[in-house]
């Protein structure tokens, strides 16, 4: 046979490359309730803020302390929100251990200081409150921990590594994130002990509710130092703003319950200022990478890009 008239090879295809993971439709369905109900309670917390005794769950004095936990509520509504709005679950994660951390100990301080609630108020509207707070708390963790586990099953894997943080930035990250666990740990663990240090009154329940807040912050801060890619932790740094903003408010709101004599409260001004500085400076920085940057344009009905 003529090897002139022989058919031309075929063409190499070129290997598959590997699958993204996309963020599952139950996790983003969690993240868009969870984020309702911080809003719902920021509402409570932060512009109800000294009428606790009747629209909250339990009492809270100073106001101060539940502007503080409103503010907080309300960055977190701002992540979870954001990372509910993403499709590559690289993306979207940075929300879901802090959740987990903040819920699980919010409810292990339910529990602890159970008769400080209002369980049996006599107004309607208390005791929905109550009885809300205690069901979302004892069932959010559980939830969101079995979509955890059907997430991390789902297939692909994550997008290249295309922004990646200065070292200065993470470094940051790292001491603010070791700060908040330390002073989270100590205010959750030995409340009785570290009334003292805080730059307002706290009692025992009020002390482990911002306990809680603090680690959950601090898992945050901590996993945006380990992704150290701008594209992958723009929402959490949007929190950052969201959280330091508001805590700046609620501190002139009441600047007379603040210890102003004594360096803790010094300290705190100087850790929020910091807070709000990075989120400022990560959002500039991330609002800067394409959403796209790393990752294959998807289009309706496309299988998930691959990893470049």
């Amino acid at each position: 046979m003529d090897p002139r008239l022989a058919p031309a090879p075929a063409p190499a295809r070129a290997p598959r490359a590997p699958l993204l993971r996309l963020l599952t439709p139950g996790m983003r369905l969690m993240l868009y309730v969870a984020g309702g109900l911080v809003f719902t309670v920021g509402i409570q917390l932060f512009l109800l803020t000294e009428a606790t005794d009747r629209y909250f769950a339990w009492t809270i004095n100073p106001p101060l302390t539940a502007a503080f936990l409103g503010g907080a509520y309300w960055a977190s509504c701002i992540l979870e929100v954001l990372a509910a709005r993403e499709r590559l679950w690289a993306r979207a994660r940075m929300a879901v251990p802090a959740v987990l951390t903040f819920t699980t100990l919010t409810l292990v301080a339910t529990l602890l200081h159970l008769n400080k609630f209002h369980l049996n108020s006599p107004a309607l509207e208390t005791r929905l409150a109550t009885w809300s707070w205690i069901a979302v708390y004892s069932s959010v963790p559980l939830i969101m921990g079995s979509l955890l586990v059907q997430q991390m099953r789902a297939p692909g894997g994550d997008p290249a590594r295309t922004a990646p943080v200065e070292r200065v930035f993470q470094g940051l990250l790292v001491g603010l994130a070791i700060g908040l666990a330390l002073s989270g740990l100590a205010l959750f663990l030995i409340p009785e002990a570290t009334l003292g240090i805080w730059p307002w009154l706290l009692t025992p329940l009020t002390a482990r509710a911002i306990g809680a807040w603090l680690l959950g912050l601090a898992i945050a801060v901590g996993h945006a130092a380990w992704e150290a890619d701008w594209g992958r932790i723009r929402s959490t740094m949007i929190a950052l703003i969201v959280f330091g903003v508001f805590e700046l408010v609620a501190l002139a709101r009441y600047p007379a319950v603040v210890q102003w004599g004594q360096a803790p409260a010094w300290i705190y001004v100087g850790t929020v200022v910091l807070i709000l500085v990075l989120g400022l400076w990560g959002t500039i920085r991330a609002q800067a990478v394409p959403q796209g940057a790393g990752v294959a344009a998807l289009g309706p009905g496309e299988e998930p890009g691959p990893v470049v």
